[in-house]
C-alpha cells in the first residue's frame, strides 16, 4: 500500500465507504510511484468500478497474482514461506489447487454442517440471555476451531492461533521484531506438526500435504507452510469479519430478523446481500504483465493494481442505491470472494459457516439488538473489514 493512499488511515480502515463513492470515478486512480528493479517508474492504481475490478480479476494473464502479497515463489513474506495459491499464476495454481479442492467441495461442506451446527450450539450455551461480547466469544472461536478440525491441529489453541493471524495481518500494536517473531512461531509450529504427520499421517489437509505430489514430486518445506498458513488465516479471519458483519447488520434490523425468523428461506440472501454490503476482504495487489488500457488510464508492465473488491460491490453502476441493506439483488456479480481462478476456494465454508450461525441463533433468540457500547472496527490493515470489539444484547 502507497503511504500516500487515501486508503491508507485509520479512519478510512474504520469506514472506507465515504472515500470509495467519492473517488470512484477517478478510476483507475493513480496512487503514487516507485522505482522499479529495473529502474524505471512504476505506478500504484486503486480499481475502484465494478467493471475494472470484475475484468482485472477474471484476466490473470494480464493481472497477475505472483508475488503480489510480498515476496517471489519460496521466499515468501515471513520466515521463507509465501502464500500459495493467493501469490500464485498457472500452472502451479491449477496444480495447487487441486491439491485442497476436494476439502472444499460443496458435498464437503454439506457433510460438515451437522458438526458447525455443534460447534455453534456449544458456543451459545455459553451466551444466555444478555449482553455479550460476539467477536471474542463467537465468531472468533467458531471458524478458527473449523480450520484447526480440517487441518488436523487442536482447536484448544484457538487464541494462539488467532495471535498469529493478527500478526500476519499486521494487526495491534506490535512492532516489527514482535510481528516477526509472531510469525516465526507459527512457521516453526506448522514445520512440526509436518513433521509429526509424516511420521503418524491422519486423514487431516496437513498430512494430504506431506504426502501430495505435484508432477511427480513432494511439495517443499515452504510450500507446505504456505499452504497451512493460507488455510488458517485465510479459513478464520475472513469468516470471522463476514459473521461479525451479518449480526452487527441485523441488530440494527429488528423488522428484519423478525421476518427471518418467520422466513428462512432468506438466510443464504442475507448472506450474499452482507459479503456485498461490508465485504470482508476490502483489496489485494495485482502486478500488470503488460501494458493495457483500463478505462481512460494506461496500466504499463509492472504497475501494481489494488483491486477493490468493496468498492466495486458498493458501485452503483451494478447495484442501485448500494448503501441499502436490500434483499430483492440480482447479487450474482458481486465480488467479495473474488472472480476467476482465484476465486476463494473456502467460499463453500464460509457460507456454511455463516448461514448455520444465522439459522442457530434465530432458533435461539426472539430479539437481537445494539449492545450498550457500539462495535469497534479492526483498523489495523485496509485489506479486510469487520470487528475486533461487537458487544450485542442477545434476547432469548
Amino acid at each position: 500500500m502507497h503511504p500516500a493512499s487515501p486508503f491508507f488511515s485509520a479512519e478510512s480502515a474504520i469506514d472506507p465507504y465515504p472515500n470509495y463513492h467519492r473517488l470512484r470515478p477517478m478510476s483507475p486512480m493513480p496512487l503514487g510511484t516507485r522505482a522499479g528493479m529495473d529502474g524505471n517508474e512504476r505506478t500504484t492504481w486503486a480499481f475502484l468500478k465494478h467493471d475494472h475490478v470484475y475484468d482485472a480479476l477474471r484476466d490473470h494473464e494480464t493481472f497477475s497474482s505472483a508475488g503480489a502479497m510480498g515476496g517471489g515463489q519460496g521466499s515468501g513474506n515471513a520466515g521463507g514461506f509465501n502464500l500459495v495459491l493467493i501469490n500464485d499464476d498457472p500452472p502451479r495454481h491449477t496444480r495447487f489447487r487441486k491439491l485442497v479442492n476436494k476439502a472444499f467441495t460443496p458435498r464437503r461442506i454439506a457433510e460438515l454442517e451437522p458438526f458447525i451446527e455443534s460447534v455453534a450450539n456449544e458456543l451459545l450455551d455459553e451466551m444466555s440471555s444478555g449482553e455479550h461480547e460476539v467477536v471474542g466469544a463467537y465468531t472468533v472461536p467458531l471458524p478458527v476451531i473449523m480450520i484447526a478440525t480440517l487441518l488436523g491441529i487442536p482447536r484448544e489453541e484457538r487464541v494462539t492461533f488467532k495471535r498469529w493471524t493478527d500478526a500476519l495481518l499486521n494487526f495491534g500494536a506490535g512492532g516489527g521484531e514482535q510481528r516477526m517473531a509472531e510469525l516465526m512461531e507459527m512457521v516453526g509450529y506448522f514445520g512440526k506438526m509436518a513433521a509429526a504427520r509424516r511420521n503418524d499421517p491422519a486423514s487431516d489437509l496437513i498430512t494430504a500435504l506431506v504426502q501430495a505430489e505435484v508432477d511427480g514430486e513432494a511439495l517443499q518445506e515452504w510450500e507446505i507452510l504456505g499452504f497451512c498458513v493460507l488455510l488458517l488465516v485465510a479459513g478464520n479471519e475472513t469468516t470471522t469479519n463476514l459473521m461479525g458483519n451479518m449480526l452487527n447488520g441485523l441488530a440494527r434490523r429488528p423488522e428484519l430478523w423478525q421476518q427471518l425468523r418467520n422466513d428462512r428461506s432468506l438466510v443464504p440472501i442475507v448472506v450474499e446481500e452482507t459479503l456485498r454490503w461490508e465485504s470482508p476482504v476490502q483489496t489485494l495487489f495485482r502486478t500488470a504483465t503488460k501494458d493495457t488500457q483500463v478505462g481512460d488510464a494506461t496500466i504499463k508492465a509492472g504497475d501494481s493494481a489494488l483491486v477493490y473488491f468493496a468498492a466495486a460491490n458498493r458501485d452503483p453502476e451494478m447495484f442501485p442505491n448500494p448503501d441499502e441493506f436490500r434483499l430483492d439483488r440480482d447479487l450474482h456479480n458481486h465480488v467479495a470472494f473474488g472472480m476467476g481462478i482465484h476465486y476463494c476456494l473456502g467460499s463453500p465454508l464460509a457460507r456454511a459457516e455463516a448461514k448455520v450461525t444465522l439459522n442457530t441463533w434465530l432458533d435461539r433468540f426472539e430479539r437481537l439488538e445494539p449492545g450498550s457500547e457500539p462495535g469497534k472496527r479492526q483498523s489495523g490493515t485496509p485489506i479486510i473489514f469487520g470487528f475486533r470489539e461487537l458487544p450485542l444484547m442477545l434476547r432469548a
